[in-house]
């Protein structure tokens, strides 16, 4: 019998090639898996910032609704590309991009069953694979751009992705986007109690690996405290406007990995940073 090899993890130094590497195959592997399990929460065409359950529609930070009309936003680590259906349903021209080419296999499957279901209904999202820091656009070519817990957490050089976001916005254009929290790296990964007591350094800044047996990374997220995070937007050339840390809300009692009602009252899981291009 064979048996399936369960990855180590560790904490190590890890560079963006293999980052990204890591990143690509584990989205491949487990995207059925997470749209399956999470599906629900994310809806097809629903914008959220993350578990606390943050829409978009409410929190208005990439500018109000009214006003996305028209204009072209593209939206990174885009997965099933629920949040860029959330904008064409605005009147936006919404372009997702992934690194996984099975995460948007599902935002196909989830594209076709709406065209099923509703004849008439907008157009397919425009959909690319390719890599957040190597972006296969023209300078200026975008309006806004957004990102939900896609793609920033998991490279080496947050810096670069963010230059290249700067690259195709336009002058004045906006970048809003949301990773964990930088004070979550100090605590357990756990829902419950045992996620409250503070087990590590939030000054330590390695990286988070699993591996497989022979070493090589299947997994991995970078830590950057939040003063790094300001300081990477900065680098990049943009204003950092707002920094949002999203309150748990009543209605939400789902768990979600680590986040949970309980932690989620009490530490914050989500930062959403509100960048414009200077």
């Amino acid at each position: 019998m064979i048996q399936e090899y369960e990855p180590e993890a560790t904490r190590r130094a890890a560079s963006d090639t293999e980052s990204s590497r890591a990143s690509r195959g584990w989205w491949d592997r487990n995207a059925d898996e997470y749209q399956n399990e999470h599906g629900a929460f994310l809806g097809d065409d629903r914008f959220v910032w993350g578990p606390e359950g943050l829409d978009e529609a409410e929190a208005g930070l990439l500018g109000p609704a009214a006003e996305l009309k028209g204009r072209r936003v593209l939206e990174i680590g885009a997965g099933a590309a629920q949040c860029s259906r959330w904008l064409a349903a605005q009147g936006a021209l919404p372009v997702a991009l992934d690194l996984s080419h099975r995460q948007l296999q599902h935002a196909l499957r989830i594209d076709a069953g709406a065209g099923e279901a509703e004849p008439g209904a907008p157009a397919p999202v425009a959909l690319v694979e390719a890599d957040a820091g190597v972006l296969p656009f023209r300078d200026d070519s975008f309006d806004l751009a957004c990102s939900a817990y896609g793609a920033i957490p998991f490279v080496a050089d947050p810096v670069r992705v963010l230059r290249e976001v700067r690259r195709v916005l336009r002058p004045g254009g906006r970048f809003v986007f949301s990773v964990t929290h930088p004070v979550r790296w100090a605590f357990p990964d756990e829902p419950g109690p045992e996620g409250l007591s503070v087990a590590a350094s939030y000054f330590d800044r390695t990286p988070y690996v699993e591996q497989d047996e022979a070493g090589r990374a299947v997994y991995v997220e970078h830590h950057r405290t939040l003063g790094d995070r300001v300081r990477d937007v900065a680098a990049a050339g943009f204003r950092l406007a707002d920094l949002v840390e999203p309150e748990w809300p009543a209605w939400n009692t789902q768990e979600w990995g680590g986040w949970s009602p309980l932690r989620g009252n009490l530490i914050p899981g989500t930062a959403i940073f509100v960048c414009l291009a200077n």
